[in-house]
């Protein structure tokens, strides 16, 4: 098995790769990816289904995105050494590495002014229960299996952060946004957690 480099510099704002394009990672020696935040998360994704993170070093070659350099900044790209690092992943097969959001479902004009009934526990706290606008989740590179989850209630009113291992949500119809990219379908479950039990190898 040898090393497969990823060129997923051309994918628009919103867009994840097409399976195909990414298929190479799973029996690949080791995987450099080029690209957003998306390519990458995409590339973890299909090493996670094959059970290969622990075994498989990544590098990344950041795009030039606000959130590419953020999350560049966070993993410490360029400095260091090889290392393993938490693995935040969803319910339905993904990775989060940068930035999810639970919102209404719509057509993503006027967000803010959409209303989503929902309930939300932070590990074994309640952190939302009823109507709200949207809830963030980012995964703590500072931390290990910690995400941070920032409830807003209201626009402009303030908000509340939680830090903790998982995220459970029961909801009316919702959107997520995972690293910049609308999950196909809304849903009314849904679940982020840091999972201790895998990790992925970056060489920075």
């Amino acid at each position: 098995m040898g090393s497969v480099e990823l060129d997923l510099r051309r994918l628009g704002a919103g867009e994840a790769p097409r399976a195909a394009s990414v298929a190479g990672a799973a029996e690949a020696g080791s995987v450099l990816v080029r690209g957003p935040v998306a390519g990458l998360s995409a590339v973890l994704a299909v090493l996670l289904k094959a059970g290969r993170t622990a075994e498989v070093p990544v590098s990344w070659e950041p795009a030039a995105d606000k959130d590419s350099r953020g999350l560049a900044r966070e993993l410490g790209i360029g400095t260091g050494g090889p290392r393993e690092l938490t693995l935040v992943r969803d319910d339905h097969g993904g990775v989060l590495l940068h930035h999810g959001r639970i919102e209404a479902d719509g057509d993503g004009r006027r967000s803010l002014s959409r209303r989503l009934g929902l309930q939300a526990h932070h590990d074994d706290i309640r952190v939302a229960d009823g109507e709200i606008t949207r809830i963030d989740v980012r995964p703590d590179w500072t931390a290990v299996d910690t995400i941070g989850v920032t409830v807003m209630t209201l626009p402009l009113r303030p908000t509340r952060r939680t830090s903790g291992r998982a995220l459970q949500v029961a909801c009316d119809p919702a959107r997520i946004v995972r690293d910049g990219v609308r999950y196909p379908r809304p849903v009314q479950r849904w679940t982020w957690f840091a999972d201790d039990r895998v990790r992925w190898l970056l060489h920075p």
